[in-house]
């Protein structure tokens, strides 16, 4: 039992190794890969966006359950290439995030607006909103809490 074990064990290992071409990723290219804000070779000449929040975390403060409710974020691009949003996703099913579509140029003005539907909540909320972009850094974290009682 123990050899017939070991065989199968074998086979696999000498299946998956010739699977990949034994090469380990080695045929993925350097040149596919394009992006002014990596570490290696980062050109600061180089025209880049920036996002930047007014603010960054919203207090509701007291809501009844079942209560929807929603704050726009305002931000602006203070780089010099345009800005991409593109896109934002939540913590929680219970809060959507809106988004402008395209591109804001430098200088440029936006908002995310926020919406949270308190339906089944009791007690302190915290959410997070994660807003992806082409800035760098191409993450940014906006926060809303809120105290739901019955």
């Amino acid at each position: 039992m123990r050899r017939v074990s070991l065989l199968v064990f074998s086979f696999y290992l000498l299946v998956s190794f010739a699977a990949c071409g034994g090469k380990g990723g080695d045929d993925v290219g350097v040149d596919i890969i394009n992006n002014p804000n990596s570490a290696e070779g980062y050109d600061q000449s180089a025209a880049l966006p920036a996002i930047t929040f007014d603010c960054d975390k919203h207090d509701f403060g007291r809501l009844s359950e079942g209560e929807v409710i929603s704050y726009s974020f305002h931000f602006r691009n203070t780089g010099t290439a345009d800005l991409v949003i593109s896109g934002c996703s939540a913590t929680c099913g219970c809060t959507v995030a809106d988004y402008p579509r395209g591109r804001i140029a430098p200088g440029g003005e936006g908002y995310i607006a926020v919406s949270f539907n308190s339906q089944g909540k009791v007690g302190q909320q915290y959410q997070e909103v994660t807003v992806l972009s082409n800035a760098q850094p191409s993450r940014h974290v906006l926060k809303i809490v809120a105290q739901v009682s019955h």
